[in-house]
């Protein structure tokens, strides 16, 4: 019987060795890179009011301005490529509609946006910002190289 166990403890060790060898991991894979049919370009538009920037110096308030306007229309940007989540909160007392809040979000990173262009009128600064896909299709290819499988042999 313990001849038997043993038997079979060998036979069992010796096929699991044997089959760590199999040909299951003897394999080259190759991969390949693939573009995009086409690559859309979206555009943002980002607003900031002048005179209500806290500063008492014109220049200081108009620079404020160019800024806050810029991050505006970023914010529009990661809305469009990100999508933009929202939360509501609806409160009823006695059946009727008593309070109702909801809130929005956006977050992300944007990365090859051009400024277009970046002007006044009137008392608000206007930016406009481009992004082309194609360029961030490229940046992207740069820093993490997306592959996919163009040939695998077996040996």
């Amino acid at each position: 019987m313990k001849l038997k166990t043993f038997a079979s403890a060998i036979t069992l060790s010796v096929t699991l060795s044997l089959a760590g060898c199999s040909s299951m991991y003897d394999k080259h894979v190759q991969w390949e890179t693939v573009k995009p049919d086409s690559f859309p370009v979206l555009t943002a538009i980002g607003q900031a009011p002048i005179s209500l920037q806290k500063s008492e110096n014109k220049t200081q308030k108009m620079l404020m301005a160019i800024k806050a306007s810029k991050i505006a229309a970023y914010a529009e940007l990661a809305e469009q490529v990100y999508g933009q989540q929202v939360q509501g909160e609806l409160t009823m007392r006695n059946m009727i509609l008593d309070d109702q809040v909801l809130s929005a979000s956006v977050q992300g990173l944007i990365r090859g946006a051009k400024v277009v262009k970046s002007y006044p009128v009137g008392d608000t600064y206007t930016t406009e910002l481009e992004l082309d896909f194609k360029d961030v299709w490229q940046i992207y290819q740069t820093r993490s190289r997306q592959k996919q499988i163009k040939d695998v042999k077996y040996y």
